[in-house]
């Protein structure tokens, strides 16, 4: 049996061409979401994963087995429910509704656009069908949100450090005689689902007894 125990997320750094030119191994949810597993790649080796503990394999990582071989993941099409709302009668807002209940219930949920995708489940279904949703089991590949905390992957991934970001964001800045800070303005998103982040504002009037003679940057707005 080959080991491998390197995950390169979304192949970053490696050229294009090896990538594409790697075997590759089909793997569902269940078996992507643990760090240590057996499989079979596409020229059908045998192949044991030891991954650091808590590793999550999405597809299009890249790992690296023992002898230097690089095998691409894919997500395999899996048992799963997929929620639109319904264009007759409910709006995409909907979508938002359903995803905060079933985060509320510890779901693992794949966020689109358009769409949820669950892990089958009659209970919900059936609560989701009667928030007027549409609900159908299909078979896709699920790629469900990583914790709100979770590193790595591309699902959760992002850093936001202050020494290589290629877009800005604003930070707290001192007025005369007192200090405070300014929260971000941008929008949240859940995976390109728009939620309107309210900032609550700070309003400088005659009772703010401090002084406004330099010049600073509020956000974007």
């Amino acid at each position: 049996m080959l080991q491998v125990s390197k995950c390169i997320p979304q192949g970053q750094g490696l050229a294009p061409v090896l990538v594409k030119r790697a075997v590759t191994v089909e793997l569902d949810w269940d078996v992507r979401q643990k760090s240590r597993f057996d499989a079979t790649d596409s020229q059908g080796r045998q192949i044991g994963v030891f991954l650091p503990r808590g590793t999550v394999v999405r597809g299009g990582d890249v790992l690296v087995a023992e002898d230097g071989s690089l095998i691409v993941a894919k997500a395999a099409p899996q048992a799963v429910l997929k929620i639109t709302h319904c264009r007759n009668h409910g709006t995409p807002f909907d979508l938002i509704r359903a995803a905060y209940h079933l985060g509320n219930r510890h779901v693992p949920i794949e966020l689109q656009p358009d769409h949820l995708k669950i892990e089958p489940d009659h209970v919900l279904a059936d609560m989701l069908r009667a928030m007027h949703l549409i609900v159908n089991a299909v078979d896709e590949a699920f790629e469900p949100e990583n914790g709100a905390y979770a590193t790595g992957g591309h699902h959760g991934g992002h850093h936001h450090g202050h020494d290589h970001h290629d877009h800005g964001h604003d930070h707290g800045h001192s007025h005369a005689g007192h200090s405070h800070d300014h929260a971000p303005q941008q929008a949240a998103t859940l995976r390109g689902i728009p939620v309107a982040v309210q900032a609550k504002p700070h309003v400088h009037g005659p009772d703010c007894n401090h002084g406004h003679d330099h010049g600073h940057h509020h956000g974007d707005q």
